[in-house]
């Protein structure tokens, strides 16, 4: 394979010159502020509600927010990036306040629009609505009008905006602080080492079956100890949102995080009984792999073991290679953008020190470019983060040209381009194995996703759902918070593992995540609607290239039953559309039985 000299380090300087003590990047808050004045003063010369005279108004506020949008978005990816390359830099820090302080008054002044939105008259918002310049803004228009506290006085959402703060919020960072100030002993390869929680949950991929079980167990006992106070956390996290639903007259804790997600609840329900159809598969290939280990039934500990070795090193020269190549066979314009990626310095890969541990991939939309952050150090598993991260940027890509208040996609949605370019890899990763071994590794590392996705999130959502229903009528107690963990992973895994950890609502962090609750089922969602339009994909061949950017491109400006309906014209609300990626999976749990007939685990 020809080796490329693409930089291994991104180019920050061609956005705005000086890193965190940037005259350019100064230069862009404050104009940042001159716009949130802007803002706030047009605000002000609104009344209560619209009226047809004040269409031209509506287009300048209109075109104000998304501008907004883009300066904000600019400079958030720009400090994120900065401190990611170097956790230590206190002048980004600073800079992340103040334009935290920017974004919080402009959320202000925005949810002041929307609430002018729904006051707004039906006859005269269908008038609004047909001026060509805000037709397309329907969507989006429509979105903020119907979402809107309706019930709620501008002064009571305020006062819940600022209780959240000390109260809703503060908890979740509670939660945080907690987890992160609690270490944990564990003996690895004789020696005894002190490790954080994310450190001693990263052994559970251990080579070693000693290992992976002391620190399982390890941790449970952690768990054990605190549970009372982590009980009253996510009571209070939950309670407190019951009570605003409550105050907003929202009946269900679905109702909130399906219309951020853009879907019917009639769409989920679906996705989950496909999912429940077709687990037998999934769970014969935890059983196949527990048999391999030296044991009857995959015990959760065990899990995450890797299935053979990986010997195959693979440097950022080759994998970068590798990627063109196999996009290309895809899609010209895939193809195209990933050389730009590369050869303009969009990603940061450098293995070195004190850089942050976390991959991902920030947006600039005012210069329609990405950055992708990660640290390759010659694995498999890194070409496949980096090619996810990749898939992020493509999204961006193919969303360049559409305006900025139609750009933003729902997380159910997120998920989807990066899925897909996994997929890609994946499929060129097992045409190229020189062996059984290499097949099995790639195949249990597809088959880890389809388990995490079908079994692992679909128990969360059980256990969230029916922890909400709890809450309703009063504090649910830790030890019944241990019975619904158990309960709704016995359900999601078809009682295909053992010994899970029941404190699994407690070192879960989406549970605490207070912007998001549910923030579990669009992750599914996402990874199964990318293998169906996989499918599609493998069936027509490059020519599906445009119709999977055009699907893209308008994945920030309509419901999802409505994208798939216009670009593949399909029904999700359907077993059959969610049935094409499920068989993909199941293909490759049969494939992985069948080539293990007479392998063990060392």
């Amino acid at each position: 394979m020809l080796k490329s000299s693409y930089p291994i380090v991104w180019n920050l300087e061609s956005i705005f010159q000086g890193g965190g003590k940037s005259s350019q990047f100064s230069d862009h808050i404050n104009r940042l502020e001159v716009f949130v004045q802007d803002l706030e003063f047009c605000v002000k010369s609104f009344t209560t509600s619209l009226e047809k005279n004040e269409v031209n108004k509506v287009i300048h506020i209109v075109e104000k927010i998304g501008n907004i949008r883009l300066n904000l978005s600019q400079a958030n990816s720009f400090i994120t990036c900065l401190l990611a390359q170097n956790p230590a830099d206190q002048d980004a820090a600073i800079l992340r306040g103040k334009v935290a302080q920017k974004e919080a008054r402009f959320e202000k002044e925005l949810s002041k629009v929307k609430k002018l939105l729904t006051n707004t008259k039906e006859d005269i918002w269908r008038f609004i609505l047909k001026n060509k310049e805000l037709r397309i803004y329907k969507f989006i228009l429509s979105e903020w009008r119907e979402n809107a506290d309706k019930n709620l006085s501008e002064e009571e959402v305020n006062l819940i905006s600022d209780l959240m703060v000390d109260g809703y919020h503060a908890w979740g960072h509670f939660y945080n602080d907690l987890v992160s100030s609690i270490n944990v002993t564990i003996k690895i390869n004789g020696k005894e080492k002190n490790l954080s929680v994310g450190q001693a949950i990263n052994l559970r991929s251990h080579h070693n079956e000693g290992v992976r079980k002391e620190a399982h167990y390890v941790l449970e006992s952690i768990w054990k100890e605190k549970e009372e106070l982590f009980a009253k956390i996510i009571n209070h996290i939950t309670g407190f949102r019951i009570q605003v639903n409550n105050k907003r007259g929202v009946q269900s804790a679905l109702e909130d995080p399906l219309k951020k997600n853009r879907m019917k609840e009639e769409t989920l329900n679906t996705m989950w009984t496909v999912i429940s159809k077709y687990k037998q598969p999934f769970s014969n290939y935890l059983k196949r792999k527990a048999e391999m280990l030296g044991t009857p039934n995959m015990k959760a500990y065990n899990f995450w073991a890797p299935s053979t070795k990986s010997n195959q090193e693979i440097s950022f020269e080759n994998a970068t290679t590798l990627i063109i190549e196999h996009f290309s066979q895809f899609g010209t314009e895939l193809e195209s953008f990933a050389r730009q990626a590369f050869s303009e310095g969009w990603i940061e890969a450098e293995d070195r020190p004190n850089k942050s541990a976390v991959p991902f991939c920030a947006g600039f939309p005012l210069t329609s470019e990405s950055r992708v952050f990660m640290t390759f150090n010659g694995t498999f598993l890194n070409v496949l983060t980096l090619v996810h991260e990749l898939g992020h940027a493509f999204h961006n890509h193919a969303m360049k040209s559409v305006n900025e208040l139609n750009k933003r996609y729902p997380l159910s949605i997120a998920e989807t381009a990066s899925t897909f370019s996994e997929m890609i890899i994946f499929d060129a990763a097992m045409k190229n194995a020189n062996s059984k071994e290499e097949k099995l590794f790639i195949l249990d590392e597809k088959l880890k996703r389809s388990v995490m996705n079908f079994m692992n999130i679909h128990s969360r959502f059980l256990f969230e759902q029916r922890f909400y229903e709890e809450r309703s009528k009063g504090v649910v107690s830790s030890e019944r918070l241990n019975r619904l963990m158990e309960e709704s992973i016995n359900e999601a895994y078809d009682n295909s593992l053992e010994q899970p950890s029941i404190y699994s609502w407690i070192w879960t962090p989406h549970y605490y995540i207070t912007q998001s609750p549910f923030y579990n089922f669009p992750y599914t969602f996402g990874y199964l609607f990318a293998l169906g339009i996989y499918a599609k994909a493998k069936e027509k061949g490059k020519e599906f290239e445009q119709d999977y950017i055009n699907l893209l491109r308008d994945s920030g400006s309509m419901t999802v039953e409505d994208l798939v309906l216009k670009h593949l014209g399909e029904d999700i609300t359907s077993e059959a559309f969610w049935e094409q990626g499920m068989k993909l999976c199941v293909r490759d749990a049969e494939e992985f039985i069948k080539l293990t007939s007479s392998l063990t685990i060392e």
